[in-house]
């Protein structure tokens, strides 16, 4: 009776909950098409001016009205960027980006600069505070309330018990980060970069000199030491899918994914195996051996390790990336170019311009509209003629339930060894 009381009451306690926001980065259109895909309910984005990834790829202020119409018509809300600190010379771009966003429809601006919620303020734009603010506490948290914010996006050194504790004490929307790269400055807030070479992470041009390997010189005898083993400085990358139960029960409203620099099969990849996980979880499906299944997923795209952040206390040795660059266990090459897609047969017409592909290879095709589309090839013909490899030169079609487009790019994926 006691066991099955507990039941009752864990099945009841889940139908209680909200199910949080699941938000993807969108750093161009493949980007934001793919997020839509993958089952995103909110993407966020910048503009060529005033965001932290001023070195992604960005939309431009015209394209606004367009970004609102294409995610609307998937139901997903729309947050444009606007997080770097502002100059006075920049106000009048300020003002416009963000009238130009009212009149789009974008559903809330990310902001940290004060100078940025009062003109949100004035166009009665939604607004919320970027974790660059680094509110880690709910007196924080309602002052920003009293300037009219919304939401705030918790810095990132918040472990999940103090979470827990201003959820209890704030009536603001709480975001926080559930996936990818992290900082070793308080929230992001860095000036190596500024005081190495000249471009500043509080401007979004951050080179990320930290992910480097340094050594130390001694300055009487010149002698030079590697510092450790690790990559001192660089950060292994956020990764909750082993946890994120905790993370939904801790009564956050919104799963913040990182990553608008990276590639779009990134975007697909992570936002799909959330979405999964979150969507398991309230049906009370999500088991452990699905959560190793899902981290074998997200090893195959860009990674430089992973860890649980701040989430369980401080990050450790351990949780310094110990390589530069990628851990992914999979990489994509270049094969060749769609030429048509034919609906009703729902087949892709490809044309191969590089390597060779066999039947079992894994495809993904990428484009602007298309987003990212993984094929298992388990059947190709050339001509009228079924074929078990295809070589460059070759014009193949193959199945492909999902529609792509001319002139998408199509890649294989090969497992790093």
């Amino acid at each position: 009776m006691f066991i099955s009381n507990i039941c009752v009451i864990s099945v009841l306690f889940i139908e209680d909950m909200k199910k949080p926001e699941l938000m993807a980065p969108a750093g161009d259109w493949t980007m934001l098409s793919a997020a839509i895909n993958a089952g995103a309910d909110a993407v966020y984005f910048g503009v060529d001016k005033l965001n932290m990834r001023a070195k992604a790829a960005n939309f431009i202020v015209d394209e606004l009205p367009e970004i609102v119409q294409a995610c609307r018509q998937k139901n997903v809300k729309t947050y444009l960027t606007l997080n770097t600190i502002v100059f006075e010379e920049e106000l009048n771009d300020l003002e416009e980006i963000i009238s130009s966003a009212k009149k789009a429809g974008v559903d809330r601006i990310i902001c940290w600069d004060l100078a940025v919620t009062q003109i949100c303020k004035k166009h009665e734009v939604s607004f919320c505070i970027s974790t660059q603010g680094s509110v880690s506490n709910s007196l924080s948290a309602d002052l920003y309330k009293q300037l009219g914010a919304v939401r705030i996006v918790l810095a990132r050194e918040c472990s999940l018990e103090e979470i827990k504790r201003i959820r209890a004490l704030t009536e603001l929307e709480i975001e926080a980060f559930i996936h990818g790269a992290m900082c070793i400055a308080v929230s992001g807030r860095c000036f190596m970069s500024h005081h190495m070479f000249g471009p500043s992470a509080n401007r979004g041009e951050c080179i990320q000199p930290c992910r480097r390997e340094y050594e130390i010189t001694d300055t009487i005898t010149g002698k030079q030491i590697i510092i450790g083993e690790d990559y001192v400085l660089s950060a292994k990358d956020l990764c909750t899918v082993e946890f994120i139960d905790q993370l939904i029960e801790a009564g956050i409203d919104s799963f913040k994914i990182e990553g608008r620099k990276r590639s779009p099969e990134y975007v697909g990849r992570v936002v799909s195996v959330y979405r999964r996980a979150i969507d398991l979880y309230f049906e009370k499906k999500l088991t452990p051996e699905i959560k190793k299944e899902f981290m074998k997923e997200l090893e195959e795209v860009y990674n430089r390790g992973f860890s649980s952040g701040f989430y369980f206390g401080k990050p450790s040795s351990e949780d310094y990336a110990d390589i530069y660059g990628s851990k992914a266990t999979t990489r994509k090459e270049f094969i060749g170019t769609v030429i048509n897609y034919y609906k009703q047969a729902e087949v892709a017409y490809v044309e191969l311009e590089s390597g060779k592909i066999s039947l079992d290879d894994e495809l993904l095709i990428i484009g602007p509209t298309s987003g990212v589309v993984s094929i298992k090839l388990n059947e190709m013909m050339n001509e009228d003629r079924k074929i078990l490899e295809a070589v460059k030169g070759d014009r193949i079609t193959f199945p492909c339930g999902e529609q792509v487009r001319p002139h998408d790019r199509a890649y294989k994926v090969v497992k790093n060894i």
